[in-house]
């Protein structure tokens, strides 16, 4: 029939085993149509990519890493930590290239590089630096010296004990004296307190370091000149010692064993006598470095914060003044007057600005030395027991 409808179309079993497929194939289709077309779409490209182009992935793992480092550290052989020592100790001693060759010496203690194959070379940077012209306290080296020696505190224990102690005398000098100049109280009563201590450990000082200190100060170049010499007279009265009747000679074979026993004998009186020459001269060198502290503190009584502290430093000074000698036991007692004094003069108003100047520990003292102390240890103006407790 050429008007039939349903000519070319499948059978109606088909249409309804596949209609129900229709959607979900279109919705599927859809979906994948919808997401690839996501997947394709291109990413919005920055205008700074442009300007330049982006290495790969490839490339970077082949490309070397570049990284800024900073050198802390040299590894220098031992030849020339000791050239660069040498140059230090002969420029260190012109005060114009002090600073300059102080933080080079800083340096090398920093790096590690002073080590005991060094250490006398090191120690003559030192020396060097104490025996410049211009003294440890002076305004313009004063920063250059506390930094200088308060790092060889890092590197003393490569030292021997000889330099140990020589150092210990210029730290004295060159860090704590130096600390005395300080307007920081925190820092000054340290100093303060270190000194104290200094002055306590101390030996009692004996007849015979008066009688050296004479000596020294009367025939000081005298004594330079003959010093390690000894007489003819007294090698003879050592030989008739050691041999009073000459029978040595008549005993074979004595000769031999007395010349080894003498050797021995004398090379232990020997090291004896070098170790007590080195403790008088480290006392006689901390002494004195002590009396310079106390003076700069002195010397600093005009500001009012310091006044409490350097009344109970040199106090403290005057109590153990029997460890010092004859002529430093003098300075220290005059150094005392001039503090009683200046506190009179504060205390009767004759001060500089004109008024009544006394500090805070002043003021307390003259408060509670008319107080009268209770049975309960109440501190009031009669003594009754209604007065109020102090500190509790």
């Amino acid at each position: 029939m050429a008007d039939d409808l349903f000519e070319g179309l499948p059978p109606p079993s088909s249409i309804t085993q596949s209609q129900p497929q229709l959607p979900i194939l279109s919705v599927s289709t859809n979906n994948n149509t919808e997401s690839s077309s996501l997947l394709s779409a291109p990413k919005p490209i920055l205008k700074s990519s442009l300007k330049r182009s982006n290495p790969t992935q490839s490339d970077n793992s082949q490309a070397p890493k570049k990284s800024l480092k900073f050198k802390t550290s040299t590894d220098a052989s031992e030849t020339q930590v000791i050239d660069a020592m040498e140059k230090i100790s002969s420029h260190i001693k012109n005060p114009a290239k002090f600073s300059k060759a102080a933080k080079l010496a800083i340096q090398l203690i920093e790096a590690g590089s002073v080590k005991s194959g060094v250490s006398d070379y090191f120690f003559a940077i030192l020396e060097a630096a104490m025996l410049s012209p211009v003294s440890c306290t002076d305004p313009s080296v004063r920063a250059d010296y506390h930094s200088l020696f308060t790092a060889a505190q890092n590197a003393k224990e490569h030292l021997n004990k000889k330099q140990k102690n020589q150092l210990a005398t210029w730290t004295i000098s060159a860090v704590v004296a130096n600390d005395l100049y300080t307007d920081d109280s925190f820092v000054f009563s340290k100093a303060a307190g270190q000194i104290k201590e200094a002055i306590s450990n101390l030996p009692v000082a004996t007849e015979e370091d008066d009688t050296e200190e004479a000596i020294s100060l009367n025939d000081g170049t005298v004594m330079a000149d003959e010093g390690g010499q000894t007489s003819p007279n007294e090698e003879n009265n050592a030989l008739e010692e050691a041999d009073p009747f000459g029978l040595d000679s008549l005993i074979p074979g004595s000769t031999k064993k007395g010349e080894k026993f003498k050797g021995k004998n004398d090379a232990a009186m020997k090291i004896r006598k070098e170790e007590e020459e080195e403790t008088k001269r480290f006392l006689q060198l901390q002494r004195k470095a002590l009396i310079t502290c106390l003076e700069i503190a002195a010397r600093r009584y005009k500001t009012p914060w310091c006044q409490t502290v350097i009344d109970i430093l040199v106090k403290h000074a005057v109590d153990n003044v029997a460890r010092f000698t004859a002529h430093q036991r003098d300075a220290v007692r005059k150094l005392w007057a001039s503090i009683l004094e200046q506190q009179t003069r504060r205390k009767q108003g004759k001060s500089v600005n004109g008024k009544l100047d006394v500090n805070g520990f002043e003021w307390l003292q003259q408060k509670y030395s008319t107080e009268k102390i209770s049975i309960r240890h109440s501190v009031g103006g009669s003594g009754d027991r209604r007065a109020t407790q102090w500190l509790g």
